[in-house]
């Protein structure tokens, strides 16, 4: 993977020829008193590993960020570049690794070698309320962690399926979400009303929620 990564980040693609790549791990980022939690599988091969930030710079990020605009988590509906200003309100963006994958597909080995970080990043963010999980593999290796973590306590593993509700424990709700991935979007798979139902839905919970 980090081969691959580094690969790319040298021989890049004609558009963004003139682009000096991140090339390098890419860290979650967002609001450290986030009570919004979303996950999405890795970055992007010219997009957060070009930007060095998660869904910055590629069409997913342009379907995340306007949606997450529209209620309320962000100061603007579009992101370019790590530093053009955009900012999350009570949300925090993560992805289960943090390299970007050959063929966008991960293996066991990368996805365990990556666990440490996202396992690390649920501990320092105490005010989480609800995860959006992008994509079934997001929202399977979500819930082994917190499983594995004692932060889940389930009676059955959860079924995905866009737009599913779970309560994790008393405090956490997971909401299942197809990932804004252009197979997704361009096949009518995931359409923007679908998309926006995930984040109204969680603006609604977290409306209602009582901090603490």
């Amino acid at each position: 993977m980090v081969e691959w990564r580094e690969k790319v980040a040298r021989e890049k693609v004609a558009r963004f020829s003139d682009w000096e790549y991140w090339g390098k791990p890419v860290p979650g980022f967002g609001d450290p008193n986030a009570r919004l939690l979303v996950v999405g599988l890795a970055p992007a091969a010219h997009g957060a590993n070009r930007t060095g930030r998660m869904f910055t710079g590629d069409r997913s990020g342009e379907w995340l960020y306007r949606s997450l605009h529209k209620f309320g988590f962000s100061n603007g509906d579009n992101s370019s570049t790590a530093d053009d200003g955009f900012e999350l309100y009570d949300c925090y963006i993560t992805a289960v690794a943090r390299c970007a994958p050959p063929q966008n597909k991960l293996t066991k080995e990368e996805i365990e070698n990556c666990r440490p970080y996202i396992v690390e990043e649920l501990r320092i963010l105490p005010n989480i309320r609800v995860v959006i999980a992008l994509g079934k593999l997001a929202f399977d290796q979500l819930i082994n962690n917190l499983l594995k973590n004692d932060v889940a306590a389930l009676g059955k593993k959860p079924i995905f399926r866009h737009g599913a509700e779970y309560g994790l424990n008393s405090r956490l709700t997971l909401i299942a979400s197809y990932h804004p991935s252009q197979q997704n979007t361009f096949t009518g798979k995931l359409t923007r009303p679908m998309f926006d139902s995930v984040f109204r839905h969680a603006r609604g919970l977290l409306t209602a929620k009582k901090p603490g």
